[in-house]
This record gives structure tokens, C-alpha cells and sequence, in this order.
């Protein structure tokens, strides 16, 4: 209320729904007595929340009772009434007193064969169900080595009733069964390179983990570049040749910096390896005129770039804005074709600084389950600033180059992308772990993350 009087904004969070707050009623009430006005914006109680990401409906077509009960808090004659009761009796409690609950209820009435789930870290992904029955329940933790523990005081949310039966559990559980569910996977890339692909693991379910291991610096001449983005002005290049988002930022910065946009590029043939690359023209306005049809790299261009003929090129020049690594390849296969090539720095790449020391024992220690490397440098940059990932860790590769980089540092590669694209390679590393948690399930086996495997009980896997 002080700070609000002072003109400022306040915002006070609660677990769950506010109406369901122990002490939000009470801070209301002392805001309207001392005139402070405030919104309540409704939420979603961790009881209804929980059930939904468990797959665990709580109602059906046929409609039933569904009664909430906080086991800290219920009375004896609270029990006695959701005993009687046939209706879904949804119950909050913590780990270690969810069989003691479960007593309760078959006290008051209910059957011992009454269906029973327990959802511990609802919503998270490292969420967990067990499905067992009122008499079971104990048991089935048990043997599921959950108790006893430690964090036995760790808050649950059991379902009991029918409709949180193993057999609709099976298809309704949504959000446990994505392919890379608790997945923790290190993207080493870029920041601004590992946002859309974060944004794709998160949706499989994973936990991405973005270390940069290149920094991205301007060039040590700029005036080579600034000569080039003059001529494209000017009307000095036929083509213009983009092999990376880098290279794409580079050129618009420039463009920003001497008060230019998209329209300079106006007459001149744009070329783009790679969808990343492409889309980041698109952002900036300019449609790409050639991406290339097979393999998205320098050869793959090649392949389709078409050879320079004087009668229908007036301008016999490409402006190739590229990282201070070489790229013999693209500048001897274009000059074969017949083109005068202005091969520019744009950009330099420098080796990234090392992660935090927690980062790099998790890397050596067995603490992700997967990393994805997009360039033989992605591979190599990370041994170097951090240590090899462990034996248990998925490798997965963005193509032939960058995993023939991953074995040469002693790494087994379990994934290829189809294709060279990040997207494709994330799409693979779900594939790939679909199928591992279907053959865990096939074989009876609890589903685990490659990181709860125990060291050298893992049987090496064929790379064909």
C-alpha cells in the first residue's frame, strides 16, 4: 500500500486462483479500507491446472461431484462427506501424506479398488504421475522408489475416481508423452541464432540450455565493407550472395548506419543459402531471388547458380559479404562460372567466452541429455570452452561435416538432421526420442532421460 501510494504499480502473485488464497481476501480488504484500488485478475488453482496437464478429466458427459479437499486443513466430517460421496474427490497434499489421505478416504466409505492418481511438480517439466488405486497407492510409490525420500514434504495433487482410470491416462496424457519430455538439451549456438530453436524444443517438451560459443564481432578494416555497400548503391554487383543470418546483419547494419533500407537492394539479384538465411531477408524486405534447390551450402548454390552471360548481365560482379573463415569454395566456383567475386569481411567470428563452472560440469558430468551442434565450429568451440559432453549425452548433428567434426573429438553420433536445417534437426532429435520412449514402453521399462542412465551401462549405438 506504500508503494502504491507513492505512484507506483504493484502487483502481488499468488500460487494458483487468488479466490483460493489463504491471506488474498484479507490484503483486498485492507486495500479498500485505506483506499488503495486494485484489480484481482483470476488465475488457475494448481487442483483444476494440475489434473488438466496429467490427463486427468474431472468431469465427463455424464456429469459427476467434484469436491476439493486440502488434506492439511480437512476435518474429520470433511473426509466422512467425500467418503460417502461417488463423485471425483480431488485432494492436495504433499508426498509423504498422500497414502495416509488415501486411508481417509477408504475410512470414510470409499472402495480400496477406487482409481487413484498422484501428480507431483504439476505443470513442470519434470512432472510426474503415478496411477494406482486407494489400497495400492502406498505400494506402487514404493516400488516406484519415490518413498521414502527427502523431499517426501514435496506438495501432490491426487485424483480419485473413475475418471482418472490408467486406461484414459494412457491417451490422455498429453503433456508427459511429448517426445522430449524433461529433456535437457544444450543448444550451442548464438543467442540471437537459438531463439526460434529453443522455441521448437520447448515445444517437444524439453528444457533448452543456450551457451554461446561464438561471439560475433565487427571487422578489424570496416572499410572494405563500407566500399562494398557503397557499390551496392551504386550499381557496382549483378548479385548479391548471403551464406549466413550473420552476413544478412552485417549488410543491414551498415545500411542502418548510412540511413538505407530494403529499396537499396532494388535491381540486384539476391542470393541465400539456408532458410534462416532466407528468412532473415524476408525480415529485413528483400525476397530472395535464388536458395538453393538441393544442399543448403556453398556447393549447393553452386549448383544452381547460373553461369555469367555478357548479353544478358549487364554487371559481371557478386558482392560476397562472409565471416573473416574463408570461402574458397563459393569464390573459385564463381569465378568458374564466369564472375568477378568481391570477397568481404563482414563480420568476424571469435571463439565465445566459457560458460559458468556449473554449465561446463553438467557439459563433462552427464547432466544434459542431449546437445545439438549446427556447424563443425559449434563442435569444436564447445570442446574448447567447456570439455567434451559425457557418454550418455544424445549428439545430435545438423549434417555430414559437422558429425564427421563430433567423431573426430571422440563423440558418438546418435541423431543426423535429414537435411542441414535447424529445424529439421530438432524434428529429428523428437524422432529420435519418440521412438526411445515407445521402446521403453514396449519393453515395460519406466521412460528415463538419457541423463538418469547410469554411466557405461549404455550400449553404443550404430551412427548408419
Amino acid at each position: 500500500m506504500e508503494a502504491a501510494r507513492g505512484g507506483r504499480r504493484v502487483v502481488r502473485a499468488v500460487s494458483g486462483d487468488p479466490g483460493l488464497d489463504t491471506y488474498a481476501a484479507e490484503e483486498m480488504l485492507a486495500c479498500a479500507a485505506a483506499g488503495v484500488p486494485f484489480e484481482v485478475v483470476p488465475g488457475i488453482a494448481s487442483a483444476v491446472g494440475v489434473p488438466a496437464y496429467a490427463g486427468v478429466p474431472l468431469r465427463d458427459a455424464q456429469g459427476a461431484d467434484v469436491r476439493f479437499v486440502d488434506a492439511r486443513t480437512a476435518s474429520d466430517r470433511c473426509w466422512t462427506e467425500v467418503g460417502a460421496s461417488d463423485g471425483t474427490v480431488v485432494v492436495s497434499t504433499t508426498l509423504d501424506s498422500v497414502s495416509a489421505a488415501a486411508g481417509e478416504l477408504v475410512s470414510a466409505g470409499r472402495k480400496p479398488d477406487t482409481p487413484m492418481t498422484v501428480t507431483v511438480a504439476g505443470t513442470t517439466t519434470r512432472q510426474r504421475t503415478w496411477t494406482a488405486t486407494l489400497g495400492t497407492i502406498a505400494q506402487t510409490l514404493k516400488q516406484a522408489k519415490v518413498l521414502p525420500s527427502p523431499e517426501g514434504g514435496r506438495p501432490v495433487i491426487a485424483v480419485v475416481g473413475e475418471r482418472s482410470s490408467a486406461a484414459q491416462r494412457d491417451q490422455l496424457a498429453w503433456f508427459e508423452s511429448k517426445p522430449l519430455f524433461g529433456w535437457k538439451v544444450l543448444v550451442p549456438r548464438t543467442k540471437e541464432q537459438a531463439v526460434s530453436l529453443s522455441d521448437q524444443l520447448r515445444s517437444y517438451g524439453a528444457v533448452p540450455h543456450e551457451v554461446p560459443t561464438i561471439a560475433v564481432e565487427p571487422p578489424r578494416t570496416p572499410q572494405q565493407m563500407e566500399r562494398a555497400v557503397k557499390g551496392l548503391v551504386t550499381g557496382r554487383y549483378e548479385w548479391i550472395a548471403f551464406t549466413s543470418v550473420n552476413a544478412v546483419k552485417a549488410v543491414r547494419e551498415k545500411f542502418e548506419e548510412y540511413g538505407l533500407d530494403a529499396r537499396a537492394f532494388a535491381g540486384i539479384k539476391v542470393a541465400a543459402v539456408g532458410e534462416q538465411t532466407a528468412k532473415a531477408l524476408i525480415a529485413f524486405g528483400v525476397k530472395p531471388d535464388l536458395v538453393p534447390s538441393g544442399e543448403q551450402s556453398a556447393a549447393g548454390l553452386l549448383e544452381d547458380w547460373p553461369p555469367y552471360d555478357p548479353v544478358f548481365d549487364p554487371i559481371d560482379r557478386v558482392f560476397l559479404p562472409r565471416a573473416d573463415i574463408a570461402t574458397e569454395t563459393l569464390v573459385a566456383g564463381l569465378i568458374e562460372l564466369g564472375w568477378e567475386v568481391d570477397d568481404v569481411t563482414a563480420y568476424r567470428t571469435v571463439r565465445a567466452s566459457p560458460p559458468p563452472a556449473e554449465t561446463r560440469e553438467a557439459i563433462k558430468g552427464g547432466g544434459f541429455d542431449a546437445v545439438l551442434f549446427t556447424s563443425s565450429s559449434t563442435v569444436r568451440n564447445l570442446v574448447g570452452i567447456a570439455g567434451k559432453p559425457h557418454n550418455v549425452t544424445v549428439i545430435a548433428c545438423i549434417g555430414p561435416a559437422t558429425a564427421k567434426t563430433a567423431e573426430e573429438h571422440g563423440l558418438r553420433v546418435d541423431v543426423m538432421a535429414p537435411e542441414p536445417s535447424v529445424h529439421k534437426l530438432a524434428e529429428a532429435l523428437a524422432d529420435f526420442g519418440a521412438k526411445r520412449r515407445a521402446a521403453a514402453l514396449e519393453a515395460g521399462d519406466p521412460v528415463t532421460r538419457p541423463s538418469e542412465r547410469r554411466p557405461g551401462a549404455r550400449r553404443r549405438r550404430s551412427t548408419t
